[in-house]
Parts: structure tokens; sequence; C-alpha cells
């Protein structure tokens, strides 16, 4: 049997697990676990590969071990593509009116998460069925906290779900990677992919100013960190819009602002959280001096002083052969017509970008959207679903993708 003759049986035998995927889709979406906390998830993906004979590795995962990969060896010598999906939800509550609804009050699979996850365990099933005619190993490659990141309990960096993933090594002696997320912009049964960057450099700051406090009628006596944080809020949006070239995709925004006790005393401590996105590395380190140059001056022309916590992204880039792969993949799998190549990038932030920096691959959007039965909502809205008929249309471009790198 030739690859490309595998594929049809392949496709039929994805077909058939149609209910079951559905099964574990909603599963999953009913017990949300978020960043790093993916116990159950990660214990049922774990358990799932290796009913389907596949040699799995529990706890990967330099820093925090909530990783699993899932190894299938192909009969006869090749190359190695790793396939990765994220298992983390978000802190939304869900507010959707569906029998499969979050059984957890203020956790939601608002990202697709769950999808990526069964779409995933979807290929790796069929795959391990037909293993004695394929080429080369399959990395499978479940992931913890892509929506955020936390504390090192090793070093203290601020580490996401891919950076905990990559640096226990699971991108050796990888040849090609690949991802897959569903997009609700795009209608069920259609798949893009852009030809260069996918997402921006998705960066995290917390910034603290540290005064003295003191009661509202002796100001002189004090150090305002409430002054303090308002200057530098106001100066870091000034320099975006006037030292930012307007021609290069840019923004910053804040999310948290925490200061003060009481009404009438002078706030000694203030605590302002945000992001920046960029794709250029030059806009990116520029936006990241900045923030460090003027919190620090700003601090020392009141009397006060800062600390300043940084996550500095990467943008996630496709590579060109790569996005040629998921175009064929998708031409195959659901048509030429139903296969895009997307102009423009979006400015949210995605930790694939770490796979891809250092192994050649493409990041690409699988369409959930279908108006008729009311599937009009964007990833994090609490009333976010997706066409089910997704998770077979992923588990076979996933698929293809392995094939075709047989092929060659």
């Amino acid at each position: 049997m030739t690859i490309a003759d595998l594929a049809y049986p392949l496709f039929d035998y994805i077909d058939s697990l149609e209910e079951e995927l559905i099964s574990i889709r909603r599963e999953l979406h009913q017990h949300p676990e978020l960043l790093f906390d993916v116990h159950r998830t990660s214990a049922r993906v774990a358990e799932l590969l290796e009913q389907w004979g596949l040699e799995v590795r529990r706890h990967v995962g330099k820093h925090f071990g909530m990783g699993v990969v899932g190894i299938l060896k192909g009969e006869r010598p090749g190359r190695t593509v790793l396939l990765r999906a994220d298992m983390d939800a978000l802190p939304i509550h869900e507010e959707n009116d569906l029998p499969y609804r979050s059984r957890l009050d203020g956790k939601m699979h608002a990202c697709g998460h769950d999808v990526h996850t069964t779409m995933l365990l979807g290929a790796a099933n069929a795959l391990s069925r037909f293993k004695e005619h394929l080429r080369g190993t399959v990395k499978f490659v479940f992931q913890p906290a892509e929506e955020g990141a936390k504390p090192s309990p090793l070093d203290g960096r601020l580490i996401s779900g891919g950076r905990d993933m990559v640096e226990a090594g699971v991108l050796d002696g990888v040849d090609l990677c690949y991802a897959l997320h569903v997009w609700p912009e795009l209608p069920v049964g259609t798949i893009g992919v852009h030809s260069k960057y996918a997402m921006a450099a998705s960066s995290h700051f917390t910034v603290e100013f540290q005064g003295v406090t003191g009661h509202h009628s002796t100001p002189q006596l004090a150090v305002d960190a409430i002054l303090m944080v308002s200057q530098f809020i106001t100066e870091m949006k000034v320099m975006m819009a006037s030292e930012i070239n307007p021609l290069e995709p840019a923004v910053l925004s804040y999310g948290t602002l925490h200061a003060g006790t009481a009404i009438n005393t002078i706030a000694d401590n203030s605590v302002l959280t945000g992001t920046f996105r960029a794709f250029d590395k030059e806009t990116v380190d520029k936006i990241r001096h900045a923030l460090e140059n003027r919190s620090q001056s700003i601090a020392e022309s009141y009397g006060g002083t800062r600390s300043v916590r940084l996550r500095v992204g990467t943008a996630l880039r496709n590579h060109p052969e790569a996005v040629r792969q998921v175009m064929e993949a998708g031409s195959r799998v659901l048509g030429a017509e139903r296969t895009i190549l997307m102009d423009t990038p979006s400015l949210a932030g995605e930790d694939f970008a770490l796979y891809v920096e250092q192994v050649p691959g493409a990041f690409a959007f699988i369409g959930v959207g279908n108006a008729d039965k009311g599937i009009v909502h964007s990833i994090h809205h609490p009333q976010f679903d997706v066409d089910e008929r997704v998770l077979i249309h992923g588990a076979k471009l996933h698929v293809q993708l392995v094939l075709q790198a047989s092929e060659e």
C-alpha cells in the first residue's frame, strides 16, 4: 500500500470515530482546567494514548511537568513530525445552555483547546491502527498553559506551557511541526494559514511602584505611588503613539491596577499589569526598553522605587515549506476552494511560536463557525462554541500532514 493509498482507509476509519470524538470533546469541555493545573485532562489523554498502543511520556516539562507526549514509530525510517495540541482552559464563566457546558463555575474552554486535544487524539488513534504502513516517527504533544504563564519553581522566570515543553526537549530530533487552532471567523469545513506571520509576540508585564505612605493633610511627607503609576500609564501611551512607526502593527494595553488601602491615605504601593504586542523584534525591544526606562525615571523623580517583571513573547512566523504542506493537506482533505491563504495576521499571541522558532513548521486556523446553528461568537467569549464536525476535519488534516511528510 502506497502512502497515497493509505489516506482512504485512514479517513474512513476517522469517519467511524465521530461519535467517540464528540464524546471525548464534551467530556473535556465539562471539566476545564487552568494553566498548568491540568491533572485530570493530562491523565485522560495519557490513558487514551496508552489504550491505543502508543509510547507515552507523562509529566513532561522541565519546570512544571504537566505535559503528555505520545510517540508513534512507523515500521520504516523517515522524518519525525511533531503535532501539538494545548489542554488548558480560561477563567471565564460559561453562558451556554448546553448539556455539556462546563461543570466548574468560572472556568471554560472558551478558546477551543478541548477541540484541539480531541482532534489530535483522533489522529493518534487512527495512525496507531495503520502504523505498519508509516515511515518515520510522529510525536503527539499535549501541552498545558498556552493561555498564560506562571513563575517557575526552579528559577522564578515566567514560564508558559510551550516554553516548559521546549526546554524539556520535545523538539529533539523533530524535522517538522504543526498545530491547528479553531477559528469561528472561518466557516466549518475550511482551513486558513498565513504565508509568514500568524500571531504577534505577545509580551506580559507587571510594573510595581513603591512609595511612602502618609496622610492626605501632609502630602510633602509622602511619596505617592498612584501619581507614579498614573504618569507611567500616560507616558507609555504617548510613547506608543509618537515613537512607534504607525505602519508597524503594535499595541500596548493595561489589564489591572491595584493601589491604596484607604480613602484618606496616600498609597505607598501600586501594581500595574498589561500586555504589548508586535511582530518586529526591534519594535518589541523598543517597547520593552521604554517600559523599563520610563518606569525607572518616574520612580526616581518622585523619590520612590520600582520593579518590573516581563515575559517577552515571540512572534509566530510560519515557514514557507510548511505553509505549502498545509495548503496541500487542506486541498486534499477539504478541497482547494476551502483552503485559504490568509492575509492579515492576529495581534493575539501563541506560544507555538517557540516551536517554529527552532524547527520548521506552521500554525493554521481551522473553521468552526456556523451561523445557522448560532455558532458565531469569537474565542474567549462566554458563549463560544464550535460546530463539532471540525473534530473529523482536524483529525484528518493532522493525519494528512503526517502522510505528506512520509511521502518525501
